[in-house]
């Protein structure tokens, strides 16, 4: 099979329609979780280094549908890693309190801090997102937070923080199976809303939103990644080894130790 661009380049119109969910390279899918392993260690190996450094921070943007994959990716590619130095914000309807201030108040708050990997499952994309879709804000201030996005995601940059999106995208088809999927297993009815169902009716509107997410937010300070998300393993595969390659490609140096340190006895 011939590669699938992953990462678009930045400022071109995307259409999801040109991405095939089911994508997986050729790749053997035993031989792929086997590789998957090696870099989930040496994920937890950089880490190690970024939280004892202190110096740089990592932001990991994570977009779907419903069933899309979020929660398992989170699972499955940071398996291993200190949890001391990872956090996971999850951005859900929003209080009362966050919607006194502007739409990003709220995410502000949850960005990680020198040393820290950082996961938003959802995110500030939501307010281009289901706040479009379901016609919550009007037109012209949906629209204009794409501007605001990208200065916000600029400023994280600029700030030492390297931000990383990822698209997790899934057909339709697929989305029906997971959802029936929870339903078979009643360990999962808790993963499963009725309120699921009216958001499924409304694919196609979602899909053009995402479509506009993508396309205007996709810079080369901070840029999408779509993933080709029906074969989890190839998803599992594909992020971890992005999020490796991009640790590898920062300054990371443990801190140099106290003077004097190698003269030291520990006494009986």
């Amino acid at each position: 099979m011939t590669e699938q661009i992953i990462r678009p380049e930045p400022h071109q119109k995307i259409f999801l329609e040109q991405f095939d969910p089911q994508y997986h390279a050729g790749l053997d899918k035993d031989a792929t979780k086997a590789k998957t392993k090696v870099l989930n260690d040496r994920l937890a190996d950089l880490q190690e280094i970024l939280y004892a450094q202190k110096k740089y921070a990592l932001l990991v943007v994570l977009q779907a549908m419903d069933a899309g994959g979020k929660d398992s990716t989170i699972k499955k590619v940071f398996t291993g890693v200190n949890p001391q130095g990872f956090k996971i914000a999850n951005f859900k309807k929003p209080t009362e309190e966050e919607l006194a201030h502007d739409f990003l108040w709220r995410v502000h708050q949850h960005v990680p801090a020198k040393g820290y990997i950082g996961i938003f499952n959802r995110s500030h994309y939501e307010d281009v997102l289901v706040v479009r879709v379901n016609k919550l804000v009007p037109k012209n201030v949906w629209q204009a937070r794409y501007q605001h996005i990208n200065h916000f995601e600029k400023l994280l940059t600029d700030s030492g923080v390297t931000v990383l999106k990822f698209y997790l995208h899934i057909s339709k088809d697929e989305q029906k199976e997971r959802f029936q999927a929870r339903l078979d297993d009643p360990s999962k009815h808790w993963k499963f809303s009725k309120g699921d169902l009216p958001v499924r009716e409304q694919w196609d509107d979602y899909m053009h939103a995402f479509e506009d997410a993508l396309s205007l937010c996709n810079t080369d300070y901070a840029p999408w990644h779509i993933i080709p998300a029906n074969r989890k393993w190839y998803r599992n595969y594909i992020i971890t080894k992005t999020l490796v390659e991009t640790l590898e490609a920062m300054p990371l140096e443990y801190p140099h130790p106290e003077a004097g340190i190698e003269h030291i006895v520990i006494p009986d």
